[in-house]
């Protein structure tokens, strides 16, 4: 009988918001710069407000949710 964790559950959570907001933070960097070829269909202007958002998951939800996430002693 196996028991989960669930600290380490939202231990994954918490690095999995992490890693999607650093990737789309760095997806706005290339998308702003213009010089990757497979994201020239994406318009230059939309590269700051990615990093905008990718820069808030990041930074922002994480705590966010450890705090909703922390139990009441």
């Amino acid at each position: 009988m196996s028991t989960r964790d669930p600290a380490f559950a939202r231990f994954a959570a918490l690095q999995a918001v992490r890693l999607a907001g650093a990737l789309i933070a760095l997806a706005g960097v290339l998308v702003s710069s213009g010089n990757v070829a497979w994201l020239k269909a994406v318009p230059p202007e939309a590269g700051f407000p990615l990093l905008l958002v990718g820069m808030a998951a990041f930074f922002f939800v994480p705590p966010l949710l450890a705090r909703r996430w922390k139990s009441r002693d």
